[in-house]
């Protein structure tokens, strides 16, 4: 994992390479978090999986700690999407 600044915001942020080799800026604050099937939140676990779960429960009832995605909290992330339309 490593750390570095979000360009757009000037967010610390850590980098974590998901299995498919690519890596997801992620703030570096851990959160716990409980998986649940359908949940509408999402979390970034430390191997870079991405799960479906219940934010911020609490530690006695988490089922592991993990990372929120930088680009569900950076004001600028519009400016990283990618576009379609683009030739």
């Amino acid at each position: 994992m490593k750390y570095g600044t979000c360009r757009g915001c000037g967010a610390s942020i850590v980098w974590i390479r998901t299995p498919g080799g690519k890596i997801m800026p992620c703030d570096p604050e851990q959160v716990h978090y409980r998986e649940r099937s359908g949940a509408a939140g999402k979390i970034v676990t430390p191997n870079g999986m991405v799960l479906s779960c219940d934010l911020d429960v609490e530690p006695e009832t988490a089922t592991g700690i993990g990372y929120i995605s930088h680009w569900s909290t950076c004001p600028q992330a519009g400016r990283f999407r990618r576009r379609e339309d683009q030739p």
